[in-house]
Protein backbone atom coordinates (compact mmCIF):
# COMPACT_ATOMS: atom_id res chain seq x y z
CA UNK A 1 0.00 0.00 0.00
CA UNK A 2 0.98 4.21 -0.69
CA UNK A 3 0.48 6.86 1.48
CA UNK A 4 -0.56 9.59 0.09
CA UNK A 5 1.06 12.72 0.89
CA UNK A 6 0.73 15.49 -0.91
CA UNK A 7 1.62 17.55 -3.90
CA UNK A 8 0.74 14.08 -5.81
CA UNK A 9 3.17 12.57 -4.22
CA UNK A 10 2.98 8.80 -2.69
CA UNK A 11 5.14 6.83 -0.46
CA UNK A 12 5.36 2.67 0.26
CA UNK A 13 3.87 2.41 3.61
CA UNK A 14 6.09 -0.17 4.68
CA UNK A 15 9.16 1.75 3.83
CA UNK A 16 8.29 4.45 6.54
CA UNK A 17 9.93 4.89 9.29
CA UNK A 18 8.46 7.87 11.32
CA UNK A 19 5.55 10.68 10.60
CA UNK A 20 7.09 13.88 12.43
CA UNK A 21 5.20 17.36 12.81
CA UNK A 22 7.76 19.94 11.70
CA UNK A 23 6.87 22.29 14.73
CA UNK A 24 7.14 19.93 17.56
CA UNK A 25 10.58 18.36 16.35
CA UNK A 26 11.91 21.07 14.79
CA UNK A 27 12.67 22.89 18.39
CA UNK A 28 15.31 20.38 18.75
CA UNK A 29 18.55 21.24 18.15
CA UNK A 30 19.39 17.75 16.77
CA UNK A 31 16.76 17.59 14.30
CA UNK A 32 17.72 20.68 13.11
CA UNK A 33 21.36 19.40 12.21
CA UNK A 34 19.63 16.18 10.95
CA UNK A 35 17.36 18.22 8.62
CA UNK A 36 20.29 20.51 7.40
CA UNK A 37 21.97 17.77 6.57
CA UNK A 38 19.80 15.80 5.20
CA UNK A 39 19.00 18.85 2.51
CA UNK A 40 22.69 19.50 2.20
CA UNK A 41 23.28 15.57 1.01
CA UNK A 42 20.29 15.98 -1.38
CA UNK A 43 17.74 13.38 0.52
CA UNK A 44 14.92 16.30 1.42
CA UNK A 45 12.22 16.11 -1.18
CA UNK A 46 10.44 19.54 -0.88
CA UNK A 47 6.82 20.42 -0.87
CA UNK A 48 5.60 23.54 -3.10
CA UNK A 49 3.82 24.88 0.26
CA UNK A 50 4.38 25.56 4.01
CA UNK A 51 5.75 21.48 5.60
CA UNK A 52 3.55 20.83 8.18
CA UNK A 53 5.37 17.48 8.81
CA UNK A 54 7.83 15.43 7.76
CA UNK A 55 7.78 11.77 6.64
CA UNK A 56 11.32 9.68 6.91
CA UNK A 57 11.52 6.65 4.92
CA UNK A 58 14.15 4.11 3.79
CA UNK A 59 13.84 3.46 0.27
CA UNK A 60 16.51 1.38 -1.90
CA UNK A 61 18.95 1.65 0.94
CA UNK A 62 18.51 5.36 1.33
CA UNK A 63 17.21 7.87 3.88
CA UNK A 64 14.77 10.40 2.43
CA UNK A 65 12.98 12.93 4.49
CA UNK A 66 9.77 14.28 2.71
CA UNK A 67 8.09 17.40 3.15
CA UNK A 68 4.41 17.79 3.66
CA UNK A 69 2.05 20.50 3.90
CA UNK A 70 -0.53 17.66 5.50
CA UNK A 71 -0.24 17.45 9.19
CA UNK A 72 1.28 14.40 10.74
CA UNK A 73 -2.12 13.34 12.69
CA UNK A 74 -3.99 13.42 8.94
CA UNK A 75 -1.34 11.63 7.40
CA UNK A 76 -1.82 9.12 10.42
CA UNK A 77 -5.66 9.03 9.84
CA UNK A 78 -4.50 8.00 6.19
CA UNK A 79 -2.36 5.06 7.20
CA UNK A 80 -5.42 3.39 8.98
Amino acid sequence: MYLSIGNDMAVREKSIIGIFDMDNTSTSKRTRAFLARAEKEGRVIPCDDLPKAYVLAAEYGMDKVYLTSLSSSTLEKRMK
